[in-house]
């Protein structure tokens, strides 16, 4: 914490400008050193000064120097940013320069990391950081900012207080049993609080479903027996020809992926190997790849024929796809049909044919419906936005219940509310009150250099 880093913050490459940051204690004067303009330890803070950056007595490039000085910066350091000339050989020469003059290649996530252990943001909004950069949807978009000014914190920090304030209560019934003006804290505000948090929580779960997917797309799966349509299904909701289509059985033998931006999330759709049975090694693999790929779908589009009655195989993969996420989509409508709707009853079905483009749009209607992407367009919700908060959201309700039960058994206060302190233990780790340095690490081992 006490080196001055320094990173590239652009991509690196041919453009208009780079911009070289540097951050620490250092910082102004080490820059300062090797730039021939205003004495920059002179200037005030937030200031942009015009000159050239020099080694020795070479001009290296002509450049804007940026002058943030601590605290009011996204570090709280003192922080320089350089806007050079975009080619890759002037960038990385001012780099080798600030190097040479006693700053320290920055780690990935380090300037960020420094705004977390700097008090200047927490765990989430770190997070949300790189949620930002790489938001592949106005959706996405929206979550990060909203988690960047901190939504989710301020949730967090509200159920969080309810809890110490009930920590605090019973502490002080404990330690001083002889005053009387003091809220006597009973089994039952106990039991009302627990049960208030464990609502929360559930909805923060149930919720943490439409985070992911707007973070990371929905995974969308097309199954279904060979020749039924599903490459043609593909191409047309990607509207390209990215799957080859014929009336040969077994075309697709591998799963071919493509992915469109869908009312506000990303679409992310594989179209698998027609599943049956086959003596064809790759064919085989190819089917067995995509009954695996089935677990792990948001959703699975099951592609039947209108013109055939179902075999023995549909009915198979009826009974084998889980119906909550599963759109059955009775295909060739142009198509003399012979499906019994009956057979459906229990599924969303919707009827498509691939002639056209808009030939798939009932299946596009029926995916906004499943999803009430409509609602999530224009709903400004907290949610959760990654594995890490979601599991430590899940053992924190786990703790409360376990509080609840407690309560149910009649154990004495402060046993029961061991549990509620690591509840409040638990939501503190997801916005960095309580963290440890591998957890650190971890995280900002996948921030990009620079950020």
């Amino acid at each position: 914490m006490k080196d001055t880093i320094v990173a590239i913050s652009t991509a690196l490459g041919v453009g208009a400008i780079s911009i070289v940051r540097v951050s620490g204690e250092e910082a102004i004067k080490i820059v300062n050193n090797i730039f021939t303009g205003k004495d920059l330890e002179k200037v005030d803070s937030h200031t942009i000064h015009y000159g050239f950056i020099k080694e020795k007595d070479e001009l290296i490039d002509e450049v804007l120097v940026t002058v943030m000085k601590a605290p009011k910066t996204f570090t709280t350091e003192d922080i320089v940013e350089i806007n050079c000339h975009g080619g890759i050989n002037s960038t990385n020469r001012i780099l080798e320069t600030l190097l040479t003059n006693g700053a320290r290649l920055a780690e990935a996530g380090e300037f960020t990391k420094r705004a977390f252990l700097n008090g200047r943001i927490d765990l989430t909004q770190a997070e949300a950081v790189m949620d930002l950069i790489e938001s592949k949807s106005d959706c996405a978009r929206r979550q990060a900012l909203g988690q960047l000014n901190g939504s989710v914190s301020n949730h967090i920090e509200n159920l969080r207080a309810k809890i110490k304030d009930v920590l605090a209560s019973i502490e002080v019934n404990i330690d001083y049993p002889e005053y009387y003006d003091i809220e006597v804290v009973t089994i039952d505000k106990i039991n009302k609080v627990s049960e208030e948090l464990l609502i929360e929580l559930e909805k923060l779960i149930k919720e943490s479903r439409n985070g992911e997917m707007i973070k990371e797309g929905i995974k969308t799966v097309i199954i279904g027996r060979p020749n039924v349509g599903k490459s043609s299904i593909l191409n047309n909701l990607l509207e390209e020809e990215k799957a080859i289509v014929t009336d040969i059985e077994g075309t697709t033998r591998d799963i071919v992926e493509g992915s469109i931006h869908f009312e506000g999330v990303h679409l992310n759709i594989i179209d698998t190997a027609g599943i049956r049975k086959t003596e064809d090694i790759i064919e085989k693999i190819g089917v067995e790849k995509s009954l695996s790929l089935m677990s792990d779908a948001n959703l699975i589009l099951l592609v039947l024929n209108s013109g055939e009655e179902l075999t023995e195989q549909d009915r198979t993969l009826l009974e084998k796809i889980d119906k909550e996420k599963t759109i059955v989509v009775l295909n060739k409508n142009d198509l003399a049909p012979k499906l019994n709707l009956e057979d459906f009853k229990d599924y969303q079905v919707v009827s498509t044919n691939t002639k056209d483009l808009t030939g798939v749009s009932p299946l596009k209607e029926k995916i906004k419906e499943l999803f009430q992407l409509e609602k999530l367009e224009n709903t400004d919700s907290t949610y959760l936005s990654n594995a890490r908060q979601i599991a430590l959201v899940k053992e924190a309700k786990k703790s409360v219940e376990e509080c609840l039960a407690g309560i149910r058994n009649d154990l004495p206060i402060d046993m029961v509310t061991i549990d509620l302190k690591h509840a409040f233990d638990l939501l503190g780790e997801i916005i960095g009150k309580e963290y440890s340095e591998e957890i650190m690490d971890h995280l900002f081992a996948n921030f990009c250099v620079g950020k």
